[in-house]
């Protein structure tokens, strides 16, 4: 029989679990939502335990902060998570425990930056945000992730607030910081400042133009520090079919010619990977790529 993989896409909102073969192709995949640590971990045990006879290694990526240092006692947790019930949860052992088999700990955001890598031809340096909930990035450098003491967190950093933002006095959704990335652009922040939800803003509103103001400043940041191929911005906020060009437009201004990249049409651009199945994609080529060392 031949072997197949398990891929673990561990979001906030809803765990995706799939089984692949060695193309790739994935035979099976379902989704529930994020509930409580142990209904959540159940189902997913349960899923993978139907090709246990089969499955050769299971990689794990997870909304964070999560420990990927191997060396920590609390390596494979989800740390210091603000989602009810999930901090301080050893998602990675909790599962492990009931295989047999080598397990792959990242981020989802680091799994889905390694789905599109795989894609794109000739690539080796890519920077994946994703703009939904919340923002997480995953960035590879020449193949491999970028990290030391743990994994980045792009989402976290403080940027410039949009003069409107000024002039009302918002400084983001975030519960840990005043003025943070996630905080300003994230899906939660269009709700903010609006009292709509995201989905109904019409979309001449104004308040698009200040998201695509902060998105451009992640994708200037990523262009100074890891000098990328390509950025993928993925996530519901980007599934807006206009926000695109508007986060190119204010990317072209902001740079302001600096430093030499692609054309902005092939430089930043959403996923390529179809049906949101980058982080599937990614975490089955990780865990083929863990059985086989």
């Amino acid at each position: 029989m031949s072997k197949l993989y398990g891929s673990v896409e561990a979001g906030g909102t809803k765990f995706v679990c799939a089984v692949g073969d060695d193309d790739f192709q994935v035979l099976e995949k379902t989704q529930f939502p994020t509930t409580t640590p142990y209904e959540t971990i159940e189902r997913t045990v349960e899923f993978f335990k139907r090709y246990e006879d089969r499955l050769a290694g299971i990689a794990i990526g997870s909304f964070g902060p999560i420990d990927i240092d191997k060396n920590s006692p609390t390596y494979g947790y989800v740390t210091s998570t603000p989602k009810e019930h999930w901090a301080n949860v050893d998602l990675l052992g909790l599962i492990a425990k009931e295989f047999n088999v080598p397990f792959y700990f990242t981020t989802d955001v680091n799994s889905s930056a390694y789905g599109e890598m795989m894609v794109r031809k000739n690539v080796s340096s890519l920077v994946y945000y994703t703009i939904g909930t919340g923002i997480g990035a995953g960035a590879i450098q020449n193949g491999e992730f970028i990290g030391g003491l743990g994994h980045t967190e792009a989402g976290h950093v403080y940027v410039p607030r949009h003069p409107r933002d000024y002039s009302n006095e918002f400084y983001g959704s975030c519960p840990f910081h005043k003025g943070c990335l996630e905080g300003l652009a994230a899906g939660p922040s269009l709700e903010a400042r609006t009292g709509i939800r995201g989905e109904l803003i019409e979309q001449n509103s104004d308040v698009w133009d200040i998201q695509a103001y902060y998105i451009a400043q992640a994708a200037v940041q990523a262009t100074l520090l890891y000098r990328p191929q390509v950025i993928v911005f993925g996530g519901g906020v980007m599934g807006q079919a206009h926000m695109l060009k508007r986060v190119r437009d204010k990317f072209t201004a902001l740079l302001n010619g600096y430093l030499p990249t692609p054309p902005v049409e092939e430089y930043i651009v959403t996923p390529a990977v179809p049906e949101n199945g980058s982080a599937t994609l990614g975490n089955l080529s990780l865990a083929k790529d863990l059985s086989n060392n």
